[in-house]
């Protein structure tokens, strides 16, 4: 398994993909717009995450007069998993280590 670096913008950009649905999928503004984050952060995340295998991507089919065709953007089904994983990770993690102290008052 491949270990991608799980910041921040990383994580949002993720949590875009795994809300999306067929009927509902991700493209590149869409997920600049519901991750917060502008194109610059977004496309390097979505090729690194391309790069190993967690995200594949096609073109709108459909013409659409007045824009040029969307590229949509999905994880892979071992994306997915191994995004899954690894959040499920990160948290155990972060619970761990913060744990203790967020019960402290």
């Amino acid at each position: 398994m491949t270990s991608i670096r799980l910041t921040r913008p990383t994580l949002e950009v993720i949590k875009v993909l795994m809300a999306s649905t067929p009927d509902s999928p991700a493209w590149g503004l869409k997920i600049c717009d519901e991750a917060d984050l502008g194109s610059g952060t977004v496309y390097p995340i979505l090729d690194r995450l391309g790069q190993h295998g967690w995200v594949t991507s096609y073109k709108e089919s459909e013409p659409h007069p007045g824009r040029p065709p969307r590229r949509y953007y999905e994880l892979t089904a071992s994306g997915r998993a191994q995004a899954s994983e690894s959040i499920a990770a990160r948290e155990a993690r972060r619970t761990r280590r913060w744990g203790v102290a967020e019960g402290v008052a």
